[in-house]
């Protein structure tokens, strides 16, 4: 597949990295010199620096030939623009662009195929609004991915040393869960990624990733945690536009929310949005106003200011001022490793969505679905399971899959199956994989994913 990505910020700079991996021919085109030059010293890509909407520089990077042209700038109108130009250029391209002003995306008229006829616009900020409630919605998670329009989610949750699994082999455990209501489809331990088999051992302070159906979800915190936490009090450091939109989604859930907004005009505006919430004018970094708003008793402290470095330092002085869990947004992706290690619980980050829906999006067919876990080290892949796969009409036990994955859940119509060593999969099944990302290769070779969705 040949592509053009326009923009090589986080999303597209990782974007680039990732596809490069898997024998992509890629152009990146940027109008920043040091970002440009960024890419051709660390990327095995073409880098064009120039303009996504120039005409000449699309040429330069073989729009013409061109399969797909993803515009990941910072502008909405550049975005658009390098989609228009693309348009005109190559009859046949797939265009993808982040748009992130609301108002482009609810005027499905300028995007729909009788002007722009952008394949997929993309706003990542809404995917996290999402992202964060899930979190909330479970406390003790550090991951919540939902596959099969919501019926299916893996959770990543922490082993408390007095856990029910904790010092037990898989085997065991799986013979003792008589529901098969769960599957650890991941552990990671420190800097090791395992994806268990029967022998392996469940130590505590693993994090484990757990697929279940998301009904039953209550019985992953049970199974990992002594005792499972409720939410009564969450406070949320920033006023932006996803700080707004999460709040108005917790009320819904009838949470007490307090916001911390350090100018006063938006504070103002935001008492006027928001119904229930209690809005405190102030700095995320005062001691003493988080000492006198009780952040000891906050279930959950969620910093998602636009300063990504103000979002961690407040993290951890509310992590250390008593809150019980901490999230904090940022938007460098290479601090993810090193922002968990230092204390902050969960990190999320609109880029990474803007990157996972773009997966999934090119590797359309039979994939309905991908996630990144741990640093983009590790994906859970939904797809249809073809009649001619090795996946079908045999027993699990029977395929021999690599050491890097196992099928997490298998959707059959309005039945979500936890699988099992005697669990067939019929064609037309939707199964959802959890794999290294080092072992695609040999998912797509053993299991026979088709070469037409990656």
């Amino acid at each position: 597949m040949n592509l053009i990505i326009v923009g090589a910020g986080e999303v597209g700079y990782h974007l680039a990295a990732r596809l490069s991996q898997q024998k992509m021919d890629i152009a990146v085109i940027e109008k920043d010199e040091e970002k440009a030059a960024r890419v051709i010293d660390t990327l095995d890509v073409q880098a064009i620096h120039g303009s996504g909407s120039s005409v000449e520089t699309l040429k330069q990077a073989g729009i013409e030939n061109a399969d797909m042209l993803i515009a990941v700038t910072n502008s909405d109108e550049v975005n658009m623009i390098s989609c228009l130009v693309a348009s005109v250029q190559s009859k046949a391209i797939t265009k993808i662009a982040r748009i992130r002003n609301p108002e482009y995306n609810q005027s499905l008229g300028i995007i729909g195929e009788n002007h722009l006829n952008i394949d997929l616009a993309i706003n990542p900020e809404f995917e996290l609004v999402n992202t964060l409630a899930r979190l909330v919605e479970i406390p003790d998670a550090t991951d919540v991915v939902e596959f099969a329009e919501g019926r299916v989610r893996i959770t990543g949750i922490k082993v408390d040393p007095n856990s029910y699994v904790a010092g037990k082999k898989l085997r065991n455990l799986t013979q003792e869960n008589e529901q098969h209501d769960i599957i650890i489809a991941a552990l990671f331990r420190g800097d090791k990624i395992i994806i268990p088999r029967g022998n392996d051992i469940i130590e505590s302070n693993d994090l484990v990733y757990a697929v279940t159906e998301s009904k039953k979800i209550a019985a992953v915190t049970n199974y990992f945690k002594e005792k499972a936490r409720k939410i009564n009090l969450i406070m949320i450091l920033g006023g932006g536009d996803i700080a707004v939109e999460l709040a108005q989604c917790l009320e819904k859930k009838g949470i007490t929310i307090k916001l911390i907004e350090n100018d006063e005009e938006r504070c103002e505006e935001i008492a006027d949005i928001l119904e229930k919430t209690i809005v405190l004018r102030g700095s995320g970094t005062d001691q003493e106003l988080l000492e006198e708003e009780n952040i000891k008793d906050v279930d959950v402290f969620i910093a998602i200011s636009e300063d990504e470095q103000t979002n961690i330092l407040v993290s951890l002085l509310a992590k250390r001022l008593g809150a019980k869990k901490v999230i904090s947004l940022i938007n460098n992706l290479s601090y993810t490793s090193l922002v968990s290690n230092i204390g902050v619980d969960t990190v999320v980050s609109p880029h990474l969505s803007a990157i996972n829906r773009i997966l999934q999006f090119i590797r359309k067919g039979k994939v309905l679905s991908v996630a990144s876990f741990h640093e983009e080290s590790a994906e859970a892949i939904e797809i249809v399971a073809l009649d001619t796969s090795d996946l079908v009409n045999k027993p699990l036990r029977d395929i021999k899959f690599p050491r890097g994955a196992i099928i997490g859940a298998v959707v059959r119509d309005t039945e979500i199956i936890i699988p099992t060593g005697d669990t067939i999969i019929l064609p037309g099944d939707r199964v959802i994989i959890f794999t290294l990302t080092s072992a695609i290769p040999s998912v797509e070779k053993t299991l026979m994913v088709k070469m037409e969705y990656w």
